[in-house]
């Protein structure tokens, strides 16, 4: 009787088509390149806009057909190349993920009309590098990092239905909160001199002053922004690329708050609408206060919360030991819960 259920079932799996027997992807099978051009993974994807058509710059690492991790940067203005971590930890565990310069930074065009500098027009944009690249709702992942995380939430809001978990990468969900934070907390852990100078500088408007540049370095960046002693090629790069007319234009020039078109930014009254699992990354010593992005993770409806003790602004780099495992230990478990 036995013998017969083992041949029975046998006989079943034999017969079930192969997408319900596929297996976690191989070596061979996640860098396979199946595109007639081999170009490396990247992928040029024409995007229409009210302002007419252009092209933004993606690259895939890897194929699994479960977990495609989208990756949106900071800035706004910012690139992908803060993310250059993400190749020491992912493709070993069999995570597929796509970098993405949003439409003016990095290697995408990079057009000149102010008025293509909105959220909502981000956030249309995400959604045809959605279409473009195949992605949705059985292995779409949404990781978004700074301004990258408010675009992320955006998207989630609008588009929720197309992703099959979230992101939010050390940003709060309130640009007003922020503010408060970096002038409240931030600013009075640094010595009074220094702010004061700082502020003198910024009230006169000489954000390109060199003496402004040397008060962040030491006394903000290397405490909040990355704190290691030397700071990854791919974050210098990453910042000599910097789109700084969308920076300025939405985040506004100063280091101690927005003052640009995200001034007034706030989702925290619509965070229960998130339905799909959500990760929230915060780190101790970030610009973002980590008190309140655990907050947002219980605000959610399926929230996750993950603390990286020893980081900052850019954990991914400072603070990989908590970073990465935390990161790979909830794909791994949404993405089979989600079977």
């Amino acid at each position: 009787m036995r013998r017969t259920l083992l041949l029975t079932l046998a006989c079943l799996l034999g017969a079930m088509p192969l997408a319900a027997q596929a297996a976690p992807p191989s070596l061979r099978t996640y860098f396979a390149d199946t595109s007639k051009l081999k170009e490396g993974g990247v992928k040029l994807i024409p995007i229409q806009t009210p302002k007419g058509s252009f092209k933004v710059w993606t690259k895939r690492f890897g194929h699994n057909p479960r977990i495609k991790v989208l990756l949106l940067h900071g800035g706004p203005g910012g690139t992908h190349e803060v993310f250059e971590s993400f190749e020491g930890f992912l493709p070993a565990e069999g995570i597929e993920f796509i970098y993405y310069d949003q439409l003016g930074a990095g290697n995408s065009d990079q057009p000149k009309d102010k008025d293509l500098w909105t959220t909502a027009r981000f956030v249309e944009e995400v959604e045809q590098v959605r279409l473009a690249l195949g992605l949705n709702k059985d292995n779409f992942y949404l990781l978004g990092h700074s301004w990258g995380g408010i675009l992320a939430a955006e998207y989630a809001l609008k588009y929720g239905a197309n992703l099959k978990g979230l992101i939010i990468s050390n940003m709060m969900m309130s640009l007003p909160d922020y503010n408060r934070y970096a002038e409240q907390v931030l600013a009075k852990q640094m010595d009074p001199a220094v702010v004061k100078e700082i502020k003198t500088l910024e009230a006169a408007g000489k954000y390109e002053d060199p003496r402004y540049f040397e008060l962040l370095l030491p006394h903000f960046y290397n405490k909040h922004l990355c704190r290691l002693p030397q700071w990854p090629d791919a974050i210098s790069r990453m910042f000599g690329r910097m789109n700084k007319d969308i920076y300025v234009l939405m985040q506004g020039p100063s280091e101690f708050g927005a003052t640009g078109r995200l001034e007034h930014w706030d989702r925290k009254a619509d965070l229960p609408k998130l339905a799909m699992p959500t990760l929230v990354i915060a780190a101790t010593h970030d610009t973002m206060d980590p008190t309140h992005m655990k907050w947002v993770a219980g605000q959610v409806q399926h929230g996750s919360f993950l603390l990286c003790p020893e980081g900052s602004h850019c954990a991914m780099w400072d603070d990989q030991p908590h970073y990465f495992p935390g990161l790979l230990k909830w794909l791994k478990r949404t993405s089979a819960a989600a079977k």
